[in-house]
């Protein structure tokens, strides 16, 4: 039996990332997040997005102003960056190696998406490739106090599904999410790992 089942046939519950773990995103956020920040009067490269991939809104926005040395218009550019991803989601499409685990448990283990990504884009993305109904609850970062990597996210997640958090076996691909888990005390599988 190879790692992944080991931790598979260990766990009580399933926890996943949404973005970059259940669902193809990264170069939909890239664009709209190009789009944002021209809105707000500032220029963004997708590389620089990409390195920050999984990040929840205002951290990527702390980042920028940052190493910038800018103040950006922030209700502008959440706003206008969650208009773009909406009105380009059916271009997400699911990843399939990691759907196939969700598939394969569900009714099986309780299962909940844990994203740092708002609640009307988390549950867009999971509508339009019709993964929603795997799972028992959806935690956004609309729910918790605090972003990835702090274990917020993972905890609520499994404090809704009544499961502890050393039984619960969470699927990601960003630093900020493994951190996340690792401060949460739970198994983590980097998904980047699998989906190679």
């Amino acid at each position: 039996m190879n790692e992944l089942e080991t931790l598979l046939q260990r766990a009580r519950a399933l926890i996943f990332d949404c973005d970059g773990t259940l669902v193809q995103t990264p170069t939909l956020y890239a664009g709209a997040w190009q789009d944002a920040f021209r809105a707000a009067g500032h220029h963004m490269e997708p590389d620089w997005y990409h390195a920050r991939a999984g990040m929840s809104e205002h951290v990527l926005l702390d980042d920028y102003e940052a190493e910038h040395g800018v103040t950006v218009d922030r209700p502008l550019a959440v706003r206008e960056m969650r208009t773009a991803v909406l009105a380009r989601i059916g271009e997400v499409g699911e990843i399939e190696v990691i759907s196939a685990i969700a598939r394969r448990f569900h009714g099986k283990l309780p299962m909940a998406v844990a994203s740092g990504g708002p609640q009307e884009v988390v549950l867009a993305s999971l509508k339009e490739t019709g993964l929603l109904p795997l799972f028992d609850t959806v935690v956004t970062i609309d729910d918790v106090a605090h972003a990835k990597p702090a274990p917020d996210l993972f905890l609520e997640a499994a404090s809704r599904l009544g499961v502890a958090a050393a039984q619960c076996l969470v699927f990601e691909d960003s630093h900020q999410g493994l951190e996340a888990a690792h401060n949460a005390r739970m198994p983590v599988v980097d998904v980047n790992r699998l989906i190679g």
